[in-house]
């Protein structure tokens, strides 16, 4: 009697090991998914001149995508968006695009600019006390890091107050429709549990992208290769990375 409950013991306990695999599995998938699709979002935009201009492109040290981001009902209505950053590696930022972390944008104001689509969202991190921020914690846009709609188009004005002052220019991508979108009082956040899935380890965001301690998985060879190809090096006025 005892071998025999012993046994089912057994059985039951390799069974429930079974179901939980898929589980297990589906996280790390789904942000192999969520990166995968982060860089065919970006090539699609970078591929149209009209877009993002190269010039600003060319001066930004972090890349934020944001694929499918939805609106949710709660309250006013708010958003809770996932994606990745990514940014020039070395201490300047002046190094080839390395790894990704991930992250997440949350906010009421978001959801209310969606008006119930998806949306993709890029954004530009203009210079590396922004990105040292994004790094370190949990940034308030409009409050902890300047922000502004980015312009767009290849006549677009990229030396204008406004551009020069932000730290972060946000895009946004909704039916094919590519516009600048402010973003203020909306929240960015190192996606830590989607780094863990990721990477199968706890990892801050800064030892992902600053300390080295990961390299780039297979699922971002379209985010690195698509920025390594577009923007090369970092054409920024050299004091402001210093």
């Amino acid at each position: 009697m005892g071998a025999l409950y012993l046994k089912f013991r057994v059985i039951i306990a390799v069974a429930l090991s079974l179901c939980l695999l898929p589980s297990a599995f589906a996280k790390g998938e789904r942000e192999k998914d969520r990166l995968e699709n982060a860089g065919t979002v970006l090539k699609e935009i970078l591929d149209i001149p009209d877009n993002i201009p190269t010039e600003l492109l060319d001066r930004a040290e972090c890349v934020i995508v944001l694929p499918g981001v939805k609106k949710f009902a709660i309250g006013v209505g708010g958003s809770f968006g996932r994606g990745a950053m990514i940014c020039r590696s070395g201490e300047h930022f002046t190094g080839s695009w390395g790894p990704p972390a991930m992250f997440a944008l949350e906010g009421a104001n978001i959801g209310l600019q969606l008006g119930g689509q998806e949306t993709d969202f890029v954004l530009l991190v203009m210079n590396p006390k922004g990105a040292r921020s994004l790094l370190s914690s949990k940034v308030k846009l409009g409050a902890d890091a300047a922000a502004a709609a980015g312009p767009k188009g290849r006549t677009a004005q990229a030396d204008t107050d406004i551009v020069m002052r932000a730290e972060i220019l946000s895009y946004s991508r909704a039916r094919g429709l590519f516009a600048g979108i402010s973003l203020e009082g909306s929240t960015l956040r190192s996606d830590g549990s989607a780094n863990e899935n990721l990477y199968g380890r706890s990892l801050s965001a800064k030892d992902i992208i600053q300390n080295h301690k990961v390299g780039a998985p297979a699922s971002a060879s379209t985010l690195v290769s698509v920025l390594n190809r577009k923007t090369p090096r970092n054409l920024s006025d050299k004091k402001s990375l210093q």
